[in-house]
């Protein structure tokens, strides 16, 4: 069964599209555009169990750190690349967002949502950094190292004079309710976001 957040993004792909899919953990995403969509493509992964799902679903993958950017890619070669749940764990992300940008003229990125009210609530009566579905790490050995919000992604879009073409909010096996789109900030665990460059 896919996360909400694959299934969301699943229904926002085009048919036949060029995907590259950065951390793409099982290859569950490629996997299912694959059969579903006729979609071609690679996953990008660095753990080796990640990469052994992957190959026994047929999907095709390289063993390659993100931190070390996309040099390997040309400039459009992809219609669309998605990342889910990896930006806040990389070194760059803003940098990051650059290079998925270069490769293809859109983009779908997914993160925890560090402003969710559950987390808010975690941290100002525990008084201890928030634990949870969408942040399961304890904060020394947590591999997230940039939590964002939101609002942090939406102004890094905005000064980087890219376009969000779509935006929604998951909360933890579903697709979040009219509060969580009315207040995303607020009551989206999960941030979804389509972003595509801004033709000059």
């Amino acid at each position: 069964m896919m996360r909400a957040d694959l299934k969301l993004i699943h229904d926002w792909v085009p048919q036949g599209a060029r995907v590259l899919d950065l951390g793409c953990g099982e290859g569950t995403l490629l996997a299912a555009l694959a059969r579903d969509k006729q979609v071609t493509g690679y996953g990008l992964e660095i753990d080796p169990d990640g990469i052994t799902a992957c190959l026994a679903k047929g999907v095709n993958v390289i063993e390659q750190n993100l931190d070390e950017g996309l040099a390997n890619f040309e400039d459009d070669a992809c219609d669309l690349v998605v990342m889910t749940q990896a930006l806040q764990a990389l070194r760059r992300p803003d940098l990051m967002l650059d290079e998925m940008l270069r490769v293809a003229g859109e983009c779908i990125i997914t993160f925890p949502n560090f402003a969710y009210w559950r987390h808010r609530a975690y941290l100002g009566f525990k008084g201890y950094m928030p634990v949870s579905r969408s942040l399961p790490h304890a904060w020394y050995d947590t591999p997230n190292i940039h939590l964002s919000t939101f609002n942090d992604f939406e102004r890094l879009c905005r000064d980087k004079g890219l376009s969000i073409v779509d935006r929604a909010v998951g909360i933890g096996d579903h697709e979040g309710h009219w509060t969580s789109r009315w207040w995303p900030n607020l009551f989206g665990e999960i941030a979804i976001f389509r972003v595509a460059r801004r033709e000059a």
